[in-house]
């Protein structure tokens, strides 16, 4: 497979590379639509409702992705929501999620299906973008970089994300900045 340098434009990415997004829906949602407060207790993020539709369209026009893989706990009554983000476009990747005996979600961490999920597809594309702001992708990160595979990281919100990525800083763009394109 041939790579193809792409440059960042005022218009976004021109390139002739295979682009795909591996997305971390939960960490991209939470990251957006909750407050965030500092340690004195001033607020620092007003949360907001991310709008998917226009977070696609952000990705296929900014970053020239071809696929969108959206990394998601699957909970049963949620179909509609779930058909509604594949007739966007995004490509889901279910994780099963664990229920308390209450009703409320217990887990739903999608970081080794995103991982596995980028090594299946590997020969498929030239150039990866990671959406989120976990640490657990560190490894990841690093592997795509060696491999010449990285292009962006997309970290939902500047204010809180974790450390172990601050050493791809030169990769990072902030989702949360684009408020006022991508609100619901």
């Amino acid at each position: 497979m041939t790579n193809v340098q792409c440059q960042m434009t005022n218009e976004g990415v021109t390139c002739g590379d295979i682009i795909y997004a591996f997305i971390d829906s939960q960490n991209l949602n939470l990251a957006i639509k909750n407050d965030i407060h500092g340690k004195n207790g001033d607020l620092l993020h007003k949360g907001w409702e991310l709008d998917f539709a226009k977070f696609y369209q952000l990705l296929k026009n900014k970053y020239r992705v071809n696929k969108a893989f959206l990394f998601i706990g699957y909970k049963a009554g949620n179909e509609n929501s779930y058909t509604y983000l594949q007739k966007i476009g995004f490509i889901l990747i279910f994780k099963p999620i664990l229920i308390s005996k209450d009703g409320n979600v217990v887990k739903g961490n999608v970081d080794a299906e995103l991982v596995l999920q980028a090594m299946i597809e590997f020969e498929n594309y030239n150039k990866a973008i990671i959406v989120s702001g976990d640490g657990d992708f560190h490894c990841l990160i690093e592997y795509l970089i060696s491999k010449k595979k990285f292009f962006k990281l997309l970290i939902p919100n500047k204010i809180r994300y974790s450390s172990l990525l601050r050493k791809f800083a030169n990769y990072f763009a902030f989702v949360n900045l684009w408020e006022k394109r991508l609100k619901k």
